[in-house]
């Protein structure tokens, strides 16, 4: 059973993206976890990986069901519609607050009475005029769970995230190496972080059994041995992560991600791939399997060391090496 709500907001502005616009109808699609999201946290040598990530991906469930309601409203009006699901600049989450699907939550996602915090947001923009829903109110409160359990302190100025801060941010989108002060602090998520979705109390009305199937983990992706992925060549990566959202972040990554997590790990039987994954093609995996190493071996670093560091052309490898490591996300 899918659980969507929709709400309408009407476009004050209707030249941004699509000029015959009048209103926009937001809608929510919940992805409540029927698992602990915390349940790997003690589990150091498996990976963590964002709740959303762990099924088919959304940006294809989501659409499809978005689609099924935009013909309906084009049968029924005869007005325009353009569907959009995280794939042009539209701000979902003002929208989704303004039309009153939730509010904005101090961890500065949408929070619903009803469903939580776990829900995946689409747009259909219409040239129908239709009347403007309601926004609701803040029910955050006093509450400021979401900024406590932060393992990197993003959340310090309630709704608003630090993003160069934000494990997702670090893991998904950043190109280059992952910031020194946040390594540790990171653990063992590879993939995104739930922590501060994972502890909102408004959580406790959101029914996982309203969750469509296809957001259910795979079971390659609830607990994913690093070991394994630390061996995994860019063939490999892509049969393992086919329909996933992971596949689009590319293997290189997801091994530097593997590699943090490795070194937080204390798993000495890592030690051997992360050797390997010295001699790896891509310089931002080489210095971060230098960082992995040097935590679950020092002695082991500095042989590699002696023999590596003069063949070393890469700047950001030799000062990992160093032990120069960026402080600020490239």
């Amino acid at each position: 059973m899918i659980w969507m709500e929709s709400r309408v907001e009407q476009r004050t502005n209707p030249q941004i993206l699509w000029d015959d616009a009048q209103s926009v109808i937001m809608l929510g699609m919940s992805y409540a976890p029927a698992s602990d999201p915390f349940l790997l946290e003690d589990y150091k040598s498996n990976g963590r990986i964002s709740v959303y990530a762990r099924g088919k991906d959304y940006h294809d469930i989501v659409k499809k069901a978005l689609k099924r309601l935009a013909r309906w409203i084009v049968d029924e009006s005869g007005e325009q519609v353009k569907v959009f699901v995280d794939t042009a600049p539209v701000m979902e989450k003002a929208l989704a607050a303004n039309s009153g699907i939730g509010w904005r939550g101090k961890h500065s996602n949408i929070v619903s009475k009803s469903h939580g915090n776990w829900m995946f947001l689409g747009a259909i923009y219409t040239s129908a005029k239709l009347d403007q829903s309601t926004p609701l109110r803040d029910h955050c409160g006093s509450c400021s769970a979401c900024a406590q359990i932060c393992p990197t302190n993003a959340l310090d100025t309630p709704y608003t995230l630090d993003a160069r801060a934000c494990i997702s941010w670090m893991t998904i989108e950043n190109k280059g190496p992952i910031a020194l002060q946040y390594r540790e602090a990171i653990g063992n998520h590879i993939y995104g972080c739930d922590d501060c979705l994972a502890i909102c109390p408004w959580n406790k009305f959101a029914d996982s059994a309203a969750t469509h199937k296809a957001f259910l983990p795979r079971a390659e992706l609830e607990a994913p041995e690093l070991g394994d992925l630390l061996r995994l060549n860019d063939a490999e990566f892509r049969t393992i992560f086919s329909g996933s959202p992971i596949k689009r972040t590319g293997r290189d990554k997801i091994i530097r991600n593997a590699l943090i997590a490795a070194g937080n790990s204390g798993d000495i039987k890592l030690i051997p791939p992360i050797i390997d994954l010295l001699d790896d093609a891509n310089d931002i995996v080489r210095g971060a399997a230098i960082w992995a190493l040097k935590m679950l071996d020092e002695g082991r670093y500095e042989v590699e060391k002696a023999q590596r560091y003069a063949d070393e052309t890469h700047k950001n490898v030799r000062d990992e090496w160093d032990a120069i490591c960026p402080t600020l996300n490239a």
